[in-house]
């Protein structure tokens, strides 16, 4: 018995163009997450590891980043400029900022 090939080939037709448009707001979240962490490079340094006395963020758990940064913007952990920085973000793009610092590995592979 042959099957009719036409039906299966729309299917699969309708399938491979929905693929795309599934994937974008992933593709979008990765691109917002990481331009919102890229903010952070000047005091954290460059991918969240910093060099300096500033608390690196890199492969810190997102919930730790995000609990800090709920204490700065409180006012419960005082801060020369991060309370004031924290105003110009909502929580989901903080939220999108901790979860890559949380991804990055904290010392660079050699």
């Amino acid at each position: 018995m042959r099957l009719p090939l036409r039906p299966l080939l729309l299917a699969l037709g309708a399938a491979t163009l929905a693929l795309p448009a599934a994937a974008e707001p992933r593709a979008d979240e990765a691109l917002a997450a990481r331009s919102v962490a890229a903010t952070c490079a000047n005091c954290h340094g460059p991918e969240g590891r910093s060099r300096g006395t500033i608390k690196t963020l890199a492969g810190q758990p997102a919930e730790r980043i995000l609990q800090s940064l709920a204490e700065f913007r409180s006012g419960a952990q005082p801060s020369t400029i991060m309370a004031q920085l924290l105003r110009g973000y909502s929580d989901e793009q903080l939220r999108l900022a901790a979860q890559w610092f949380a991804a990055q590995p904290e010392r660079r592979e050699r």
